[in-house]
This record gives C-alpha cells, sequence and structure tokens, in this order.
C-alpha cells in the first residue's frame, strides 16, 4: 500500500485545473463521503456534461439502488463520452466486476479504499489509463470484457473513512460528519457488513478537530452520520483516561469545549438510545441538540423483527418513543424506517405494523420494499416464502397514505408557534418568488418569506403550510433561542 500512497499524493498541477461531478446515490453517511470527496477535489460542476471525470458514489440496499447507480452510469457516459468515470461506493465494494464493465467507467474504487477517491480522480483527469494506474500502484488491473478498469476493493476497509477533508458551510449549509462506518448486527437482510465492514469509530479527536473547524468556518449546523452511529466508540479496545468511548460522551465533550450551535444526529438505532443520550436530549434539546430523533424500525410485528434479526421488539421501541418524548417534549419529530413485505410477512403481521405505525407520534417516515440482496439469510427466505409484488404494493400505499396524514398532522401543530431555522440554498424558483428555504431545528422543511443568505439561524413565525407539504413562514418577532448561533449569522 506504500505504493499506492505516494502515487496518489502527487499533487495536479495543471494551471487552469479539472472539473468534476458528484453524484450520490443512498444514506446520510453515503452523503458525507460524496461531500467529502468533492470538498478534496474543488472545482466541482452542477453538470455531468461539463465534468472531466464523473464520479458516481453507489448504494446497494436494494436492486433498485443497484440499478439507478447503472442506469445514471450508462446515461452520463452517454451525454459526456469523453469524461472518466470513478465508481464507488456500496455497489462498487459488493459487484466491482458489474460496474468495471459498464462502457466509460475508468476505475472502480469500493467503500474499503474510499479514501484514495480524490487522488484517483485527480489523477485519471491528467488522463492516466487504467493500465497505467495498476503498474504504478501495484494492484492488478480488473480486465472486464474488452475494457480494462482500475479497481480497488478488499475485505480489510482500512482505507474507508475520508477524514482529512474538513467539513465546512458551502454548498451544504448543515453538512454531514460522518464519524462512524460498518455495521456488525448482522440483520437477515442487509448487506451492510458485506458492502462496508464492521462497525469503525474515526477517533474523538479527529472529530474535535473536525468540529473546531466546522465553527471557525462559520458554520452553525452540523449532522453527525454513520452506518450504525449509536455504536461510535464501541469498537475502541480499551478506555483511554479523559477520552469518550460512547456517543453521548463525545457529545457532552464537543458542548463543553467547541462553540458549536448545533449538532443534529441522524439514525440511530433504538436500542443505542440509553439512558445517557435521553438525558442530553433533555438537557441540550431545543438548544444544542436538534429535537430530532430517527429511530429505524423496520416493522411493528414482534415475528417479523425477529426474523429480521433486529435487536428489539415493538415495546422496546415503544419505550424509547415514549422516553425520547418526555425528554425532549412534544416538538420532538420522530421519523423511522419501515419495510414492507418481508419474507413470510402475513396478512396479520402487517395490520401489527400498520397499527404500531399509527399509534407512535411519527413526524415522517422512509419506507421501503423488502429487496433480495445475494448473501444474506434472507435471501434464502425470500426463495422459501416470498410476498407476492402485488401484496407488497397494496400495503405501501396504505403506509404511504398513513404517512402522509401524520407528517400533516405533526407539521400542523406548528402552525402560529414560533421556531429556530438554518437558512439554506433555495432552489431557483423559490428565490424567484422573494423566499427561502430552511429547516426547523426539530427538522421541519420551511419557507420564509423574504430573501435571507444561507447559513443563518433565524427565528420564524409558522403561518401555514405550503401545497408541497412545507411550513410557510414570515420572520419572527423575538430574537434566536440559540446565542451562539445568533451571534455567527450576526457576522
Amino acid at each position: 500500500m506504500t505504493a499506492v500512497c505516494e502515487f496518489l499524493a502527487r499533487p495536479y498541477t495543471d494551471s487552469v485545473g479539472p472539473s468534476f461531478y458528484i453524484e450520490n446515490f443512498g444514506c446520510r453517511a453515503a452523503r458525507a463521503d460524496g461531500e467529502a470527496v468533492a470538498s478534496r477535489l474543488g472545482n466541482c460542476v452542477q453538470n455531468p456534461t461539463e465534468a472531466d471525470v464523473i464520479v458516481v458514489n453507489t448504494c446497494s440496499v436494494t436492486a433498485e439502488a443497484d440499478r439507478a447507480a447503472r442506469a445514471f452510469i450508462r446515461r452520463a457516459h452517454r451525454l459526456n463520452p469523453n469524461a472518466r468515470i470513478v465508481a464507488t461506493g456500496c455497489y462498487a465494494q459488493r459487484e466491482p466486476e458489474e460496474l468495471a464493465n459498464l462502457p466509460g467507467v475508468a476505475a472502480v474504487v469500493g467503500n474499503s479504499h474510499k479514501a484514495f477517491v480524490p487522488e484517483i480522480a485527480l489523477s485519471l483527469a491528467t488522463g492516466r489509463s487504467a493500465d497505467r494506474l495498476s503498474t504504478i500502484v501495484s494492484v492488478k488491473s480488473l480486465l472486464a470484457g474488452d475494457c480494462s478498469a482500475f479497481v480497488l476493493a478488499d475485505d480489510n476497509f482500512a482505507h474507508s473513512f475520508l477524514e482529512e477533508a474538513h467539513v465546512v458551510p458551502g454548498a451544504q449549509t448543515r453538512p454531514n460528519l460522518k464519524i462512524q462506518e460498518g455495521c456488525g448486527n448482522r440483520c437477515s437482510f442487509c448487506v451492510i457488513p458485506q458492502t462496508r465492514g464492521s462497525s469503525r469509530s474515526l477517533p474523538s479527536a479527529s472529530v474535535m478537530r473536525q468540529v473546531e473547524g466546522f465553527v471557525a468556518a462559520g458554520g452553525i449546523e452540523l449532522v453527525f452520520s454513520g452506518i450504525n452511529l449509536g455504536r461510535w466508540g464501541r469498537d475502541f479496545t480499551s478506555a483511554v483516561r479523559g477520552k469518550p468511548n460512547t456517543l453521548a460522551a463525545l457529545i457532552r465533550s464537543i458542548f463543553a469545549e467547541t462553540d458549536l450551535s448545533r449538532l443534529r444526529l441522524s439514525s440511530v438505532e433504538p436500542m443505542d438510545w440509553d439512558a445517557e443520550l435521553i438525558a442530553l436530549m433533555a438537557e441540550f434539546g431545543g438548544s444544542r441538540l436538534a429535537r430530532h430523533a430517527h429511530l429505524p424500525l423496520q416493522s411493528g410485528s414482534d415475528a417479523v423483527l425477529r426474523r429480521m434479526h433486529r435487536r428489539y421488539r415493538p415495546w422496546h421501541y415503544a419505550e424509547k418513543v415514549a422516553a425520547l418524548l418526555q425528554a425532549a417534549g412534544s416538538a420532538l419529530t420522530l421519523g423511522a424506517d419501515v419495510m414492507v413485505g418481508f419474507p413470510g410477512e402475513t396478512d396479520s403481521e402487517f395490520d401489527e405494523t400498520f397499527e404500531f405505525v399509527r399509534a407512535q407520534p411519527f413526524g415522517y417516515l422512509h419506507l421501503f420494499s423488502f429487496s433480495p440482496r445475494p448473501g444474506t439469510r434472507a435471501w434464502a427466505l425470500h426463495r422459501e416464502n416470498p410476498v407476492p409484488h402485488s401484496v407488497t404494493d397494496e400495503r405501501m400505499a396504505a403506509l404511504r397514505a398513513l404517512a402522509a396524514k401524520k407528517s400533516e398532522q405533526h407539521r400542523m401543530r406548528f402552525i402560529g408557534d414560533e421556531l429556530d431555522a438554518v437558512t439554506l440554498h433555495p432552489p431557483e424558483s423559490l428565490a424567484g418568488a422573494g423566499r427561502t428555504s430552511a429547516l426547523t431545528e426539530n427538522f421541519l422543511p420551511i419557507e420564509i418569506d423574504g430573501q435571507f443568505r444561507a447559513n443563518q439561524l433565524i427565528r420564524v413565525k409558522v403561518t401555514g403550510m405550503t401545497p408541497q407539504g412545507a411550513l410557510a413562514a414570515t420572520e419572527g418577532e423575538s430574537t434566536c433561542a440559540a446565542g451562539i448561533g445568533a451571534e455567527l449569522a450576526a457576522v
């Protein structure tokens, strides 16, 4: 691997410099990877037809995710045949041969070596061939049909963090910082252990440097992401005196040692919302910790959860929700992932899920149809007892209707209230209408009358809902509750 590092460290010296386009698929952790790659490359364009190198950050959680990545690569090559395409991410880790054989793909970089993506993309922009790359970095080139693609992927996952890329507010007002990678839960439907490896944590010192740099750059809201975020620190072999080794301890250290205005947590598994983490929500929720909790549910049926090898039961989940509501109050926005059509799911088991979802105070749901993934236990279960597509479609429609109703009810509760919000970069259509898009502290999309620059923390008064379901608002009369953020916004 020394040869790899020496080669990839060579700077690109062209006076003009190449252009890059990044396309992200999948979860927040994947988006964090894409943002880190973009920050390292610079000169990222908004259209793949304008790029010298196109980086496709793939997902492989479903067969549809694989299909979408392939379709994008084919379309990008058709529209810009001269661009070199770098495929990375979960699909690139799981099936590099499939991607290497697609037209236009010059390199396939699995999650195991994602830290090298920026340097590989820069090197390809100089016109290096895949064969030349393989010779220099001493990695065997994978021959895929009539084309040769440079491939980096193995099972060690030793180069999966892009920690040297500093997160700053830019195109993403609220950037994602991936502080945890991989998962060891071994759910029966999931390929994450194959595509991202076991759970690994970014060291606390690295996290702290990132947070300090983000604050120094004028950042207001930072999002912590991970594949199994609640497991952060659990892989450290021993506790180092004065160093946090749990997510809750890490957050408390950040609040004590930095001036970060607001931290938002992405998805945290139900069983990882322990007493210490919930206590932080009671202490800092609504000020420095966003009152927003995303707890993957997958199913509200005990029997289905057992077949999924999930580590909680419906009553455990309900207890965590109740504890979070008590800690954060009714302003908490609760979200969940729900899977429909898991092998063997009966009508009565789906009814259990439907009624469980109806009973919980969800503000939004991410709904998925089961997709059999090769190499998982559920792949075999699907062969033995599949749920017909027509049945899955009917169940999805029922849950979509329920989710839309619950989301509307949750958002309507805040009409007339004043909330804190971070301004975003609005789409051209919204900016042209003299309005600004923002996200409230408790994760509600909002459109504000008037134009405000991005990355401001302001107080808004909710006046209604738009036809698209976002909240409508005007600038509030009271000052913003988060003093540190208000000071930054005024700079």
